[in-house]
């Protein structure tokens, strides 16, 4: 089971669309990133979206069942004669956690980033999936049923 920290950080989001106010993240307040997750199967998949930002400034970190994404954008192109004429992306760190339940193998998650987005692969702990358990009779008679 995946669980969200923060229920306001979607208001916050929101808010920030609605006036137009938008801040640049730092790392003591980091800005929220947007996020989708899905089960598929026997895991769930977890993409976050965080296009211009480089592979090698993303964190992973899990602590107990807690998931911390941290990415940080910085400018592309930097320069004295560097005159940027649009910039409207915003730029400063951005982070994301989520409580995994513990029906989840936190020590098999897979990360991949390809073409900005972050995918997140968590697979469902072996002892939380489904399985038949052997019922012995006293005729010897064996017979299964899903637990």
């Amino acid at each position: 089971m995946l669980m969200r920290t923060d229920p306001f950080r979607e208001f916050d989001r929101l808010a920030q669309q609605f006036f137009g106010s938008h801040q640049t993240g730092t790392w003591s307040r980091p800005t929220a990133m947007p996020m989708d997750a899905c089960r598929v199967g026997d895991e769930f998949v977890v993409s976050f979206d965080l296009p211009g930002v480089s592979a090698d400034a993303i964190e992973l970190d899990v602590e107990r069942n807690v998931l911390t994404v941290k990415a940080e954008r910085r400018p592309v192109v930097t320069g004295d004669n560097v005159e940027m004429q649009v910039a409207e992306r915003p730029l400063g760190v951005f982070s994301r956690q989520l409580f995994l339940g513990d029906t989840l193998d936190t020590e098999q998650i897979k990360a991949d980033y390809e073409a900005g987005v972050l995918t997140l692969r968590i697979p469902v702990a072996e002892q939380a999936k489904p399985r038949k358990i052997a019922i012995g009779g006293a005729q010897g008679d064996r017979k299964q049923i899903k637990a």
